[in-house]
Order: structure tokens, then sequence, then C-alpha cells
């Protein structure tokens, strides 16, 4: 197998960070001051968000997932470096661990108004924080293809990044909330397969036409053949209190691309299977994490989640050392072996019983490792 059609697979990275006052560990607006000091250096790598608690980041487009981790780490240190000097803290949750959407403010832009008077309460409360992952397609056509595929694999690598188990105060008794709190919009969750590109710009065109959206931009599924880019984007993730654990599960995704596109190449395929089917092994994952069980659908049959994910690692394995990211994947056995964000989350709560500053605290410490 050589490496000829592995230069396609770029990776690119963009996570949400949530900017905290540092005496009451609440969310708090920057008034975009940690954006306009960070787009001095990185220009649009850094960029605001709906609520104004929220800044993104995104990494260049990579040939590879080692050099998204050089770019990422170096996000994370500078931009919450920026944030240290204006009097704010950064972290990493896929929800904050009690501050209320209620007294959140909201940033003053077009795109954001018209999400606003669309959504109301929907969107005011939305204020959860992603990984999102994009991958590198030869052509649209592809991205289709592998697209479909991928769905299959969504719930198991969500399960590995699941980060917020508390919301407004409350342990919710799930790995992953913030999926339930995304799951008010429209166009979420699973998407469905399509037959080819024609079937999905056909699709999109229809919801333009009827005004249920003015851009493929407001497709918000757990995946996506981006509207703008030849990727595919993978959105279902929790952001991992961690740059090492969000390149993993990129490099997971990337590897999960490079074995659909083989497969193709050999005329092999993976079964398709009904949308319903995963989105039980999604619930499942965002519920319990990597401690539940997950369906192997083919067997019908309900297996440990780490189990089908070291058989996932397995599927994948040849297309590693191609991709070069041997290193980063490995990673996947430590998060297995020492749990996600929420698993962790929840043992320093555990451990300071209705102390939430020690929580956010210990978000806070460990968002530069």
């Amino acid at each position: 197998m050589g490496h000829r059609n592995f230069k396609q697979f770029t990776v690119g990275i963009e996570e949400e960070y949530m900017v905290l006052q540092p005496v009451t560990r609440e969310l708090i607006s920057h008034e975009q001051k940690i954006v306009i000091e960070g787009q001095k250096i990185f220009q649009d790598k850094v960029k605001a968000e709906m609520h104004q608690a929220v800044i993104e980041v995104g990494t260049s487009v990579c040939q590879d997932v080692g050099a998204a981790y050089e770019d990422l780490k170096n996000l994370r240190k500078s931009v919450s470096t920026i944030a240290n000097q204006l009097g704010f803290n950064l972290g990493a949750s896929g929800t904050h661990p009690f501050s209320h959407w209620e007294k959140q403010l909201i940033t003053d832009h077009e795109r954001y108004n018209a999400i606003l008077k669309e959504m109301q309460e929907a969107a005011r409360s939305n204020l959860i924080f992603g990984l999102h992952v994009h991958v590198g397609m030869e052509n649209r056509e592809l991205a289709v293809h592998i697209a479909n595929v991928a769905r299959y694999f969504l719930p198991h690598v969500f399960a590995l990044s699941t980060n917020s188990p508390f919301w407004e105060g409350r342990n919710t008794g799930y790995k992953s909330f913030r999926t339930k709190v995304f799951d008010k919009f429209p166009r979420t969750g699973i998407p469905e397969d399509f037959i080819d590109l024609n079937d999905y710009n056909t699709f999109i065109a229809l919801l333009v036409k009827t005004k249920c959206i003015d851009n493929g931009r407001k497709i918000w599924w757990d995946l996506r053949v981006h509207p703008n880019f030849n990727t595919v984007e993978f959105r279902i993730c929790d952001v991992p209190l961690t740059a090492k654990e969000s390149v993993a599960l990129a490099a997971l995704f990337q590897a999960i691309c490079a074995k659909l596109y083989y497969l193709r190449e050999q005329n092999l395929t993976f079964i398709n299977y009904h949308r319903s089917l995963i989105m039980e092994n999604k619930w499942r994952a965002s519920r319990y994490g990597l401690d539940g069980k997950l369906i192997d659908f083919g067997k019908e049959e309900e297996f440990p989640t780490k189990q089908l994910i070291l058989e996932l690692l397995d599927f994948v394995d040849d297309m590693v050392d191609p991709l070069n990211s041997r290193q980063e994947i490995e990673y996947i056995k430590t998060i297995l072996e020492e749990g996600t964000g929420a698993d962790k989350q929840l043992k320093i709560y555990d451990n300071n019983p209705n102390n939430m500053h020690k929580l956010v605290d210990y978000i806070t410490s460990v968002f530069n490792n």
C-alpha cells in the first residue's frame, strides 16, 4: 500500500473553549478582547462564537496529525496566555459545570442574530463546547461515500470524547450532556445516508429553496460533507480536556477515512446501517461513555464499548503507519485506561462533593497538558 493516495487525508482541528472569571469560576464575556489579541498573532485561526463566553480556535490544514498537534498545542498555550494577561482563564469541557446560560451575553453579529431570531431559547441555551475534525478528500463524491460509511463509527469515537457530565450545577448522569443540549436544534444528530453527491446536493438545495436554511452551514449533523471545502467534518465530539486527546481522536477519524477509502479501492465496502440503529449507539455513548456497551449490528449483540474501540483500532491499524499517526493514535489506549474527561471530572467531584470551584480549577489546570 503506497503513500500515493494518503496525501489527500489532510487534517484540520477546531476547538471551542470556555472563558472563565478566575475568582467566581463562572463563564464570563471577554468582550472579544481575547479574539482581538489572538487575531493579531493567528489571524482567523482564533474566532468569536455565538456566546461571548466562548472562543474558537482552528489549526491550519495539516498534512499529518503530528503537525496538527504542534499547531493545536501552540494555539492553546498562546490563547490561554493572552486570556490570563487580560484577567481570564480558559478551560475545555463540553459544558460548564455550573454556569447558567440565561446570564450569558450573545455576540452581536448578523449570523448569530439571525440564528437567535429563528431558534430563540434553543439557541440561547446552546452553551456547549465541541471538537470538530476535518479530514480532506480528493473530491466531494468520495466525501459523500466516506461520510455514509463513517457514520457507523461515530458513537465509538464520541464515547472516547465524553467530557460534559455536569449542567447548571447538577450531575446529569450522562457522560456527555452536551449532545442532549444540542438535540434541541433542528438538523442535528446522525445524518441519513445519501446515494451519491447529486442526492446530497439535491437535498441541500431543497432545504434552501423551501427556506429551511439559507446555506449549507446550517446543517449541524454529527458529520457532514462540508458545504465549502472538500472535507468530511466530524462534529459529534465534546471538546476534550487536553490537546493530546483531541489529536488522538482526529488521528482515529483520519484513519477511519483512509481505511474506508482503501476498501473502496479494493471494491470492498462496509455495511450501511439505518440511522436509527446508529442513534441507539450514540445514546449509549452519551449516557455511559466508555463504561457501557455498544451494539455490534453485524453480530446483533451488545459488547463492552472498550472492546469495540479496541476492535476499531485493529480495523484501522494498517492505515496508521502510512498516515504517520502511530504515536498520536496510541494515546487512545491511554484514554481507555485512564478514562475520558467526564470520568476525570466525576472523580474530582466525588473527592470534593459539591465543590464546583475545585472542578473548574482542575479543568483549567490541565488545559495546556
